[in-house]
């Protein structure tokens, strides 16, 4: 008899590898999805303070939109927005006939080129080639020349037709009527000025209005960027509003 053990009776193993997940691959979509969405909306919302800055492309959709230009204009033209406050109104068409008095104002950008797609803040960064910021660019756009920040700030606080809730992006229509309405709902707010400038217009005070005023829009005077416009303002006031408490009347 042999003194080798019997033999084992073999146990196949299952060699057959466990089918994968799938989890993995959908994974990677989901961060790919989500990092899209970041850049996206980084790129879209310059009201917000991101702690690392992504590289922006040097292409900026804005600058394919077709630039026109712009006419001067004897007379700031009327308001696109109706009714309002006829004192307001006259000086909003005074900060205008400093700013932008072309034939097409809410299409202006700085410089004198103008855009036609208003769904939307430009945001086309022009380069200045006076004055003493010169070397820089600016976002300023519109009847009231807003850059994009101030535009954004604004927008959230006194725009008539804000974005839902529900809309990921907060893109403020730049339409004639919204920039007259938020500007208009600005300068009629006495805590963002600290006075209310309806009543001190009222009392005939527009110099120490416009002073008030030339920090936000310099080229009101008492500022840096004093223009051949400046000295006549309260002229273009007076003769503003003069319209606008005929038409009120009517």
């Amino acid at each position: 008899m042999s003194s080798r053990p019997p033999a084992q009776p073999f146990e196949e193993k299952n060699t057959t590898a466990s089918a994968p997940t799938g989890y993995g691959p959908i994974f990677i979509t989901i961060l790919m999805f989500l990092g899209v969405i970041g850049v996206l909306f980084y790129w879209t919302s310059p009201q917000l303070s991101w702690p690392y800055r992504l590289p922006q492309l040097s292409l900026n959709p804005s600058r394919l939109w077709r630039l026109g230009s712009a006419n001067w204009v004897s007379s700031p033209l009327p308001l696109a927005m109706p009714g309002g406050d006829p004192y307001i109104r006259a000086l909003m068409r005074t900060i205008s006939a400093s700013e932008s008095n072309m034939d097409r104002p809410y299409h202006l950008l700085y410089g004198g080129k103008t855009i036609g797609e208003l769904s939307r803040h430009p945001d086309t960064c022009v380069p200045i080639e006076t004055g003493p910021n010169v070397g820089d660019c600016t976002t300023a756009a519109g009847r009231y020349q807003f850059l994009t920040t101030t535009w954004q700030a604004k927008a959230e606080k006194y725009h008539p037709y804000p974005p839902g809730w529900f809309e990921f992006w907060q893109v403020y229509d730049f339409s004639p009527e919204a920039q007259d309405i938020v500007v208009h709902r600005w300068l009629s707010d006495p805590d963002a000025w600290g006075t209310d400038i309806s009543q001190r217009l009222q009392n005939g005070d527009i110099n120490q209005v416009l002073e008030l005023l030339s920090g936000t829009w310099t080229s009101l005077g008492y500022g840096i960027e004093t223009n051949t416009m400046s000295s006549q303002l309260p002229r273009i006031y007076s003769d503003m509003l003069r319209e606008e408490l005929d038409a009120a009347e009517g």
